[in-house]
């Protein structure tokens, strides 16, 4: 069909798997799980209800008949008492205990903590595999000098492995945030209409022991270590909020990224990938683009502004639920996870594909370097007798004159001959030209590289060792 809107995240953007997990057979199918424990849990505590009623839900659990319940809902205007209608079509025995006590949100909920905590886990598995080809890089680079770049203007040199270290860790703080949530998320279990429990008190004769067990059974069964001790109808809706503040983290983390390389691509010192039959502009053919990480920025704003949805709508919930919550979820919740999937399949795209051009980077590097010389310059003039107030006036006086002939006259940086050809000094030629070496200026940048990968990500990657090794499809 090309005559309606079609979403460019499922299309364009975010993978398969990501996809899959937001669907309507992943979410039908989970409310029949739900329902199914649900029902296996108030047998098990007692209740009537029999293992032919349960045999026949679990037989229709994957076949949803989704003309029924959407015929239904045209004429009840309710999506969850339209599936419990459409299931006990299918299923006439155990149609009088399906969703028996239970509240919408029993379905609703914690479905939406199933399909987060499902896509949390591809995220993390995503984010690790990442920290593995940046990790390559980095190791690849650590030696190689590259200009640091303070307030967008050079400063001291890095190397360009080390930069790389700087995106491994902002990842590693989001890794952080990751393994936190889904280590601390909680089911909402069985709560009943607003919490209180009132509808299973009354099923199980006021039983509380039973009413307690039947909300830790359902919970485990449903693969949670716990479930709120309290809530009103829903789960606390700041989990909404948590969440998608970690995969804000993430896309500030790629956004950074994928500026540096921007910029990098810019003064043509690094590329992303560029494949053989790219177009990069419709007018101007010899144009290489940086698509990938301009794609990276785009999708990665969309998810910072995102993540304010869940931010309002948990600040605005009115006691124990409203439904303003509802058409907003339905749409952020899924769009922002599968903007952070499909930003994630681009940052390894681009990492694993990284052209570095070490000849532009150390012509970069010449055309500045004079003047980060200047203090080890003075340091050995001083050592040679020289006064360092007067020295250090020789060498503002030809810097000044040396950046004027390199931005007004376009003529090369010459402060080195200047200081040469300055008696002041009583340094010869060649001792000058021995200090201005690149890597005398990069300080421990190779060991940081080495010292931060051996202690930090080493770790994270042997812990991790099974899930490395994804391989991503980049869509357009």
């Amino acid at each position: 069909m090309h005559d309606v809107y079609e979403n460019p995240l499922v299309k364009r953007y975010s993978s398969k798997e990501m996809s899959e997990i937001f669907s309507p057979d992943k979410k039908f199918r989970t409310w029949r799980e739900l329902w199914i424990a649900l029902a296996e849990s108030e047998k098990e505590l007692g209740l009537n209800i029999t293992d032919e009623q349960i045999n026949e839900m679990r037989k229709y659990k994957d076949d949803i008949n989704y003309d029924v319940a959407e015929n239904r809902e045209k004429e009840i205007r309710h999506d969850v008492m339209s599936h419990v209608y459409s299931y006990g079509v299918q299923c006439p025995k155990a149609k009088p205990i399906i969703h028996l006590g239970a509240t919408s949100c029993y379905v609703g909920d914690n479905t939406d903590l199933i399909l987060m905590k499902e896509a949390l886990a591809i995220i993390k598995y995503k984010l690790i595999n990442v920290l593995s080809e940046l990790k390559k890089f980095a190791l690849k680079y650590k030696d190689t000098p590259t200009l640091s770049f303070t307030h967008l203007q050079p400063a001291q040199l890095s190397t360009v492995g080390k930069r790389a270290c700087l995106w491994m860790q902002d990842l590693f703080m989001d890794l952080d945030l990751i393994e936190f949530e889904l280590n601390n998320m909680k089911f909402l279990g069985v709560k009943g209409t607003t919490g209180t429990q009132a509808s299973f008190m009354e099923l199980f004769d006021g039983d509380d022991d039973k009413v307690k067990a039947l909300d830790r059974m359902v919970t485990e069964k449903m693969g949670f270590k716990e479930c709120f001790p309290v809530t009103g109808q829903t789960y606390p809706r700041k989990v909404d909020s948590r969440i998608l503040d970690v995969l804000s983290q993430i896309a500030q983390s790629a956004y950074k990224f994928s500026n540096d390389i921007r910029i990098l691509q810019s003064m043509k010192e690094i590329e992303e990938p560029f494949e053989k039959s790219q177009i990069g502009s419709s007018a101007m053919a010899y144009k290489r683009n940086p698509m990938r990480s301009e794609r990276i920025s785009s999708l990665s704003r969309f998810i910072i502004i995102t993540a304010m949805n869940p931010a309002i709508t948990a600040s605005t919930q009115c006691f124990e639920r409203t439904l303003d919550d509802s058409a907003n979820k339905r749409i952020t919740i899924p769009e922002a996870f599968m903007a952070c999937d499909g930003i994630l399949n681009l940052y390894m795209n681009v990492v694993d594909g990284l052209v570095v051009y070490e000849k532009v980077i150390n012509q970069h590097i010449l055309n500045e370097l004079p003047f980060m010389a200047t203090e080890n310059i003075l340091m050995e003039a001083v050592k040679r007798g020289g006064d360092r107030q007067e020295l250090h006036e020789r060498i503002r006086i030809h810097s000044m004159e040396a950046g004027k002939a390199v931005k007004v006259e376009g003529l090369p940086n010459d402060l080195i001959d200047r200081i040469i050809n300055d008696d002041s000094f009583n340094i010869d030629k060649d001792e000058i030209l021995s200090m201005l070496k690149p890597e005398n200026f990069i300080g421990r940048s190779p060991k940081q590289v080495t010292e931060f990968i051996d202690q930090y990500i080493d770790p994270v990657l042997e812990k991790y060792k099974s899930q490395l090794g994804i391989e991503v499809e980049i869509n357009v």
